[in-house]
């Protein structure tokens, strides 16, 4: 434990929210895996807001992400936004953070609904999301079979490596991850694929190579058909219309 981030995180509940219920200091820099310019997030709840906020700001050169809540607006966030995203942001500061300055009712009682939401596991992806997920990852993956730039190249990986680890987690009904979580996310769920993963990805960025990515593409897609297009139709909502100037009287 950074206990100088312990410290300043204590500063800040005294000086900016002292009126807190509850105050959790979390993210990686309290984990212990943090670098030079990584944040220290922190969860904050009080009694009562008109509405939730987040905001930044610099304490003693540590940059710092606030995420301000009270207990409706936090079970909102936990239920309406993060579990429908498939990916426990809040939950998951909540449950990993550590009680500023100590624990106590509140805080306990917060970190135990953060529990149960993370228990939930994320909302199961209905066929018309699996499908559409299936059938972007197709495009992403015919698009890197011919790429006809390195610039190209960069930006259909960059996109492959989010939604392909994000397909195959919520198709496990596990919960996903975004940017740099991926490999932590994945490899606790499958520590092999999460080698396999990283190293197919390396070799695409670093030397150009798409056969591993595009080779495990089309395994991870194999168990739902593989890959998708022939067939495939999303209808839009009917009430998706607008009537035209230039149309007919």
């Amino acid at each position: 434990m950074n206990k100088d981030i312990i410290r300043v995180a204590n500063a800040i509940r005294s000086n900016r929210y002292p009126d807190a219920a509850a105050l959790f200091a979390a993210g990686s820099i309290v984990r212990g895996e943090g670098t030079a310019s990584s944040d220290l997030d922190l969860v904050v709840v009080f009694a009562a807001l008109p509405s939730a906020f987040r905001e930044s700001f610099r304490v003693e050169g540590y940059p710092v992400e606030a995420f301000v809540h009270d207990p409706e607006t936090l079970e909102y966030f936990c239920l309406d936004v993060d579990r429908a995203s498939g990916v426990p942001a809040l939950p998951q500061m909540i449950t990993e953070g550590i009680e500023i300055p100590e624990p106590s009712d509140v805080s306990r009682s917060l970190k135990a609904r953060a529990l149960a939401v993370i228990a939930m596991g994320p909302p199961p992806l209905d066929a018309e999301s699996e499908q559409r997920r299936r059938y972007g990852l197709t495009d992403l993956v015919d698009d890197l079979r011919d790429v006809r730039s390195s610039e190209e190249r960069m930006a259909t990986g960059a996109s492959l490596y989010e939604q392909l680890a994000d397909y195959h987690l919520r198709r496990q009904g596990l919960w996903s991850a975004s940017g740099k979580a991926i490999p932590r996310v994945l490899g606790r769920a499958d520590p092999v694929l999460c080698e396999r993963y990283c190293r197919s990805f390396g070799a695409l960025f670093e030397r150009g190579d798409v056969r591993p990515v595009i080779a495990l593409a089309e395994e991870l897609l194999q168990p739902a058909g593989g890959p998708l297009f022939e067939g495939y139709r999303s209808d839009a909502p009917a009430t998706w219309r607008r009537a035209g100037r230039g149309g007919a009287a």
